[in-house]
């Protein structure tokens, strides 16, 4: 396992739309494993491919709960319901911090690690964490949905995503 750089912004590949996985073999195993890695030395919840620098769907969420971590390969919505407000950051923009809103409940399909469909149903953080990180797989970036930034003192537990 390795630590990855994190791509910052204004680079580009932030803005990109990912190119679909269609191999699943080792390399990208160790993608998933690196990026796992990474988001963990980082204090992240959710890293995306592009925040790696790599041009592909693969993206991960883990917000240290029972759900374990998630790795979502190729993952499309297939369901929103609700509405929530709350703060989000991204290990891409650091110390940046920005009330964001968006569906409370979130249903998508992804394919795991061996290229198996999978389904799963999210709401609250996770789903806005799994939401934040199929953005990046759009090229959309937190700040494009941004309501308010936040200040410092506004932000005592905030995780990046």
């Amino acid at each position: 396992m390795a630590i990855r750089k994190i791509v910052n912004y204004p680079a580009e590949i932030l803005e990109t739309k990912c190119q679909e996985v269609v191999k699943f073999d080792k390399k990208l195993a160790k993608m998933l494993d690196d990026m796992y890695d990474t988001m963990i030395e980082f204090d992240g919840v959710g890293l995306a491919a592009p925040q790696i620098g790599i041009d592909a769907r693969v993206a991960i969420v883990d917000i240290d709960d029972e759900s374990g971590t998630i790795e979502m390969i190729n993952p499309r919505i297939l369901e929103t319901a609700g509405e929530q407000t709350g703060p989000e950051g991204c290990l891409s923009f650091p110390d940046l911090f920005g009330e964001v809103s968006r569906p409370n409940f979130v249903k998508i399909e992804a394919l795991d690690r061996k290229g198996r469909k999978y389904v799963v149903e999210a709401e609250g953080f996770l789903a806005r964490a799994i939401q934040h990180e199929i953005d990046h797989l759009d090229g959309i970036l937190f700040t494009a949905k941004v309501l308010r930034y936040l200040e410092e003192d506004e932000l005592k537990g905030v995780e990046a995503e």
